[in-house]
């Protein structure tokens, strides 16, 4: 029996390493797209998968992600992503807005119309990572919160536009997670400023618990689509609002 094909991008660590595990588990043949061939060719080789390197970025790499694809994609978890900086939008680093628009945004629009054609024939889904950063805004997350509240239009325009499409459209909205390199590479490799994200926080999300959502999702009967789905950690009531205990 033909195995459903799922594609998750920025495969290569965190979210969508987990992701492609979860999915693998739950019986999809899984594309691993991601910029690191090294890392991606070793996930596929563990759950049995096909790497294919991709900078959503690139016209070139997602048109060749397509055609690897070919006619059928059951399912598309848009993850590829990240956060540059923390600086005040006065303050701002303009190179950092345009990076993360370019990987946020416009990669996820332009994987999603690449293969939208194979959803559609496969009457598949599509999941996009954004953020609770995409729901509410808050001090020095400027650039990031723009790219994830466009996230959420992007998807919010496409559930409207293929409402007359077999295609289920979903946003997944994580907030604090402690995944592999995100905060490291939002301060530039600052270690100190990174684990100070995470400071006093007993049981931050992990890359797994987000899998885990991505996967329950993935595998509801077809008449049903979860429009969104905001997770967090309990001691995150809010972004700005977060327990915890410092010695």
């Amino acid at each position: 029996m033909t195995r459903p094909l799922a594609v998750v991008t920025g495969a290569s660590s965190g979210i969508g390493a987990a992701t492609a595990r979860r999915l693998a588990v739950e019986g999809f043949e899984v594309v691993c797209a991601a910029r690191r061939a090294d890392r991606i060719a070793a996930l596929a080789a563990e759950i049995g998968g096909r790497a294919v390197v991709c900078d959503v970025t690139s016209a070139d790499d997602v048109a060749a992600l397509a055609d690897d694809v070919g006619g059928r994609c059951d399912l598309l978890v848009n993850n590829a992503g990240g956060a540059l900086g923390a600086d005040p939008v006065a303050r701002s680093d303009l190179d950092q807005w345009r990076s993360m628009y370019e990987v946020n945004v416009i990669g996820v629009v332009a994987v999603t119309k690449a293969l939208l054609p194979s959803l559609v024939t496969s009457q598949g889904q599509i999941v996009v990572m954004g953020s609770t950063a995409g729901q509410v805004a808050y001090e020095g997350g400027g650039g990031y919160v723009a790219t994830k509240f466009a996230v959420r239009a992007v998807v919010d325009t496409l559930r409207l536009e293929l409402w007359d499409q077999p295609v289920r459209v979903c946003e997944i909205a994580p907030g604090m997670v402690r995944s592999e390199g995100f905060a490291l590479t939002r301060f530039g490799g600052d270690r100190a400023k990174a684990d100070a994200v995470y400071a006093g926080v007993a049981q931050p999300l992990t890359s797994e618990d987000i899998a885990d959502c991505v996967a329950w999702v993935a595998t509801r009967p077809p008449h049903v689509n979860i429009d969104r789905m905001i997770v967090r950690p309990r001691a995150q009531a809010a972004n700005h609002k977060v327990y915890r205990v410092l010695g």
